[in-house]
């Protein structure tokens, strides 16, 4: 007998925390793999900042299950007006390209998968729950440049993702490609 359904749940604002005991070892899991290999600090980071960005307005998580065991989250939310994601970028922005307004861009911050559900069409369904209503016009990620990230790199291709630039957030920490995706109007309700 096969594996049961996938199905997708969402949460937004201070709901999402009830879900951190669910969120947390996949995370846990998920990051420790190449190219990432996080640790105890950055775990602490991770819980850290969830607790803070849940509280951002429109806010959002989504878990994907396979029966009762959770197979994947994602997790974002629109930038706000004082965001600092385009001005980290190495590559010089216009303005108007820089300009938030709280609704403008979905920021996703978290979007995983855990290894034995990969490849199966859940992280796309997952990106499509994050984003449903939202009524944004672009959505953003940063994601590593290793080789073994290439099979997100594939992915986020297929979506309509591009590159529009990099950033590395300290001296002695890891590049990242900030990736793109422009909505169509139709497709978000504008």
């Amino acid at each position: 007998m096969g594996n049961p359904p996938i199905t997708v749940e969402r949460w937004e604002g201070l709901e999402c925390a009830v879900q951190l005991d669910v969120v947390l070892p996949m995370y846990k899991e998920v990051w420790v793999e190449p190219p990432y290999r996080e640790g105890t600090k950055e775990i602490a980071d991770f819980v850290d900042r969830f607790a803070q960005e849940i509280r951002l307005p429109r806010a959002r998580l989504v878990v994907a299950r396979c029966g009762d065991l959770p197979v994947g989250y994602a997790f974002g939310y629109p930038l706000p007006p004082d965001t600092g994601w385009w001005k980290a970028m190495d590559e010089e922005t216009t303005a108007r390209f820089a300009a938030e307004n709280g609704g403008r861009t979905l920021g996703i911050v978290e979007l995983a998968v855990r290894a034995g559900w990969r490849r199966q069409g859940v992280a796309a369904r997952m990106h499509t729950h994050l984003l449903e209503g939202l009524g944004v016009e672009r959505v953003t990620l940063a994601m590593r440049p290793d080789p073994e990230a290439a099979p997100a790199h594939a992915a986020y291709a297929a979506w309509g993702y591009r590159q529009v630039g990099r950033w590395r957030p300290a001296e002695d920490e890891p590049v990242s490609h900030i990736m793109l995706l422009t909505l169509l109007a139709a497709a978000h309700g504008g």
